[in-house]
């Protein structure tokens, strides 16, 4: 996975990103530091780069003016699309030749599990 990433441009970190926007929604950059267990400032970087390759974008937030919120663009859900894919893809080549069901339903708890360990306690878990 990390060897496509690197052909894609992405670095775990900003592949990260892509994930909890995907799987969250809009966050803003607070959020996704805290999500991240890295500081503002190391998000702001991240951004910053997914922006310029045009997978981000960044808005106002709607009810706080000084919180940036950061979305994914239509190429960045693309990308978050493509990830899904190759962690499926890797699911299957590590578990071999599972049945179709059982696969999907391994996929769902391993997203359960990452949803878990990567957002923040309290926002959107318990």
């Amino acid at each position: 996975m990390r060897l496509a990433l690197t052909e894609r441009g992405l670095t775990a970190n900003r592949a990260e990103v892509i994930y909890l926007l995907a799987s969250e929604g809009t966050l803003v950059q607070r959020e996704l530091a805290h999500a991240l267990g890295c500081s503002l400032r190391h998000v702001t970087g991240l951004i910053d780069t997914l922006q310029h390759d045009g997978l981000v974008e960044r808005r106002p937030h709607p009810s706080d003016r000084r919180a940036i919120s950061v979305v994914l663009t239509g190429q960045g859900a693309d990308t978050a699309s493509w990830m899904a894919d190759r962690r499926h893809d890797s699911a299957r080549a590590t578990l071999g030749d599972l049945p179709a069901a059982d696969l999907a339903a391994f996929m769902r708890v391993a997203d359960r599990i990452l949803h878990r360990v990567t957002v923040p306690r309290g926002e959107n878990g318990p």
